[in-house]
């Protein structure tokens, strides 16, 4: 079995799609509903069963949170409802889709995907993919491996507070300000990181990736940058491969 299917949750949307697991590419239409406000687990769990009974595929199901998530359950909850701290989002999940389903962190499912599929292909050492949009998302590994539920985007940032609340790409937004002076945010946001990680790559991902050219030349680091590849599909194709992953080989055994 070398398909499933990925759904992202986020603040937003709801999207999914069939993803062939050998390559990173999507089988089918992306689907992508709106998220119901609030976004309570309930009615969360609705919509992703709408979104799976669209995609129409019968295979294994990965979905992401933005939560970090632990054996199961969410943690912690942004962009969605914080009724969701404390839910088993894997069996609630499950049940709404009538079929098994894991569930991990959003940045995790990204970073999953670029490290395979995209721009941290076979680099080895230390990784570090960063989402920058409404907050920042993280995901690190070391040669391959995950690191899970690292929150990068929750340091605290000298006398700033959180890092995101500083140097998201929501905050260049609403402060309007020059990519220059957005930039050295960034910068002062990766440096901080370089002197914790010593990092072989960064990798910058979320939605301002496709405007790399704007901001990446203008920060100086130690460490490589290069901008992520597979940008809004990742969370999918990374969700697929942790249902594939978990499912995809119980699936060949029943088989044998």
């Amino acid at each position: 079995m070398s398909s499933a299917v990925g759904v992202d949750i986020g603040g937003s949307g709801i999207k999914g799609a069939l993803v062939d697991t050998r390559s990173g590419s999507l089988l089918t239409e992306r689907v992508r509903l709106e998220t119901p406000q609030p976004a309570t687990p309930i009615a969360v769990s609705e919509v992703v069963s709408a979104v799976v009974a669209r995609v129409g595929a019968d295979a294994p199901v990965g979905a992401t949170l933005p939560a970090v998530v632990r054996h199961g359950r969410a943690e912690t909850a942004a962009n969605i409802d914080a009724t969701w701290i404390g839910t088993h989002a894997e069996s609630l999940l499950s049940a709404a889709v009538e079929r098994p389903v894991t569930v991990l962190n959003d940045a995790d499912a990204a970073g999953i995907a670029e490290v395979t599929f995209g721009a941290g292909k076979d680099v080895a050492g230390v990784v570090v993919v960063l989402t920058l949009g409404t907050g920042i998302g993280s995901a690190v590994f070391t040669d391959g491996r995950l690191v899970p539920n690292t929150e990068l985007g929750h340091l605290h940032l000298h006398h700033q507070g959180d890092a995101e609340d500083w140097a998201a790409d929501s905050v260049r937004e609403r402060e309007d300000l020059s990519w220059k002076e957005w930039a050295d945010r960034v910068e002062h946001y990766l440096r901080h990181l370089e002197s914790l990680l010593w990092p072989d790559l960064f990798i910058i991902g979320g939605g301002v990736s496709k405007k790399s050219d704007k901001f990446l030349p203008r920060i100086s680091l130690r460490t490589p940058m290069v901008p992520a590849v597979l940008l809004n599909n990742a969370g999918i194709v990374g969700a697929a491969m942790q249902a594939q992953r978990l499912f995809g080989q119980a699936a060949s055994d029943g088989l044998s």
